[in-house]
């Protein structure tokens, strides 16, 4: 039975380990790492990244890296490219190989075949002097000393160190293209961000749920349309503008405070002047006002339009914020 304390240690003597191999990789960089970053971001291609076992799954995911950042990218299996998938290669494509040894059956089988295209090879390795360095365009060094696996054998800190060039690659391009917040939202519309910054109030409006009624309505009338609607507020509305508005709060006020409200209509107990937001305006402005006032609806007009009501929960449940 191994103690706490053994793990523990097991543990913490990994991440350094591993966190040695990545700062080393600062020493590798060079103008080799640099020309890499310009040849990829001048291609009129894509970029095809390959690799085998542990580098493969690497590889994947700097796949999705660069899709997700601007670079048009593909997965290409090392083992599949030589059994057909390598059709799905362009002339103008930028290939980089990922191999901790450059020498394993199905590299050696591969780099001859990508250089009989003529297409740019960027090679990610660990040993510079191996068949795939050789055969290479550009070589990125992800040389480490030992693996951090105990028999340094299993790929733990080599592929760290692939997993963090990948990323170092991502970023330089990032910054080339000049990437901001509004693109990578492109690339994300179904997560927080891309909502935050893509959302707008129009279409966050549920239009059969539009509470409404006229100055002259009864408190009656009021009280059934704030309740059918569901969202504790109506807008009173006269020629399609809002001239007011009254909350189940402004309700519950009102009946506090007086006996009989047979003779008050709803321009009686509105509270005139609401806060409003453009259909056209971000959901994040929209909270940022909610926020600010501490309110929990906003009446949403285009121009001077009626077109309804946005409530502080809808925004909350789309986990924009």
């Amino acid at each position: 039975m191994i103690s706490k304390e053994k793990i523990l240690a097991t543990a913490k003597k990994t991440i350094l380990s591993e966190s040695k191999a990545i700062t080393k990789l600062t020493d590798f960089l060079d103008d080799n790492f640099a020309d890499t970053i310009q040849a990829i971001f001048n291609s009129k291609g894509r970029l095809i990244v390959t690799g085998i076992g542990k580098s493969a799954i690497i590889a994947q995911k700097m796949v999705a890296s660069f899709n997700s950042t601007g670079t048009p990218s593909m997965f290409l299996h090392a083992a599949e490219a030589i059994h057909g998938d390598l059709g799905m290669m362009q002339n103008d494509d930028i290939i980089i190989c990922i191999s901790k040894s450059g020498n394993s059956p199905e590299i050696k089988v591969l780099v001859p075949l990508l250089k009989r295209f003529g297409n740019t090879l960027i090679a990610i390795t660990g040993n510079t002097s191996s068949f795939l360095a050789k055969g290479a365009d550009f070589v990125l060094n992800t040389t480490v000393d030992q693996e951090a696996c105990p028999l340094n054998l299993a790929p733990t800190s080599s592929t760290t160190a692939q997993l963090v060039m990948g990323d170092a690659i991502v970023v330089c391009l990032m910054e080339m293209r000049d990437f901001k917040p509004e693109d990578f939202a492109k690339y994300h519309p179904g997560g927080a961000l891309g909502k935050k910054l893509l959302l707008k109030v129009q279409d966050m409006l549920e239009h059969t749920l539009k509470p409404a009624v006229s100055p002259d309505a009864t408190i009656k009338k009021v009280i059934f349309e704030i309740s059918e609607k569901r969202l504790g507020v109506t807008a009173v509305v006269e020629n399609n503008k809002v001239i007011g508005i009254i909350t189940d709060g402004d309700i519950r006020r009102m009946l506090n405070e007086r006996d009989s409200f047979a003779d008050l209509t709803a321009k009686d107990i509105m509270t005139k002047n609401p806060k409003l937001i453009q259909s056209t305006d971000m959901v994040v402005d929209a909270f940022n006002i909610l926020e600010g006032f501490s309110i929990t609806q906003l009446v949403v007009v285009d121009g001077d339009t009626y077109k309804g009501v946005l409530h502080l929960h809808d925004i909350l449940k789309e986990g924009i914020l």
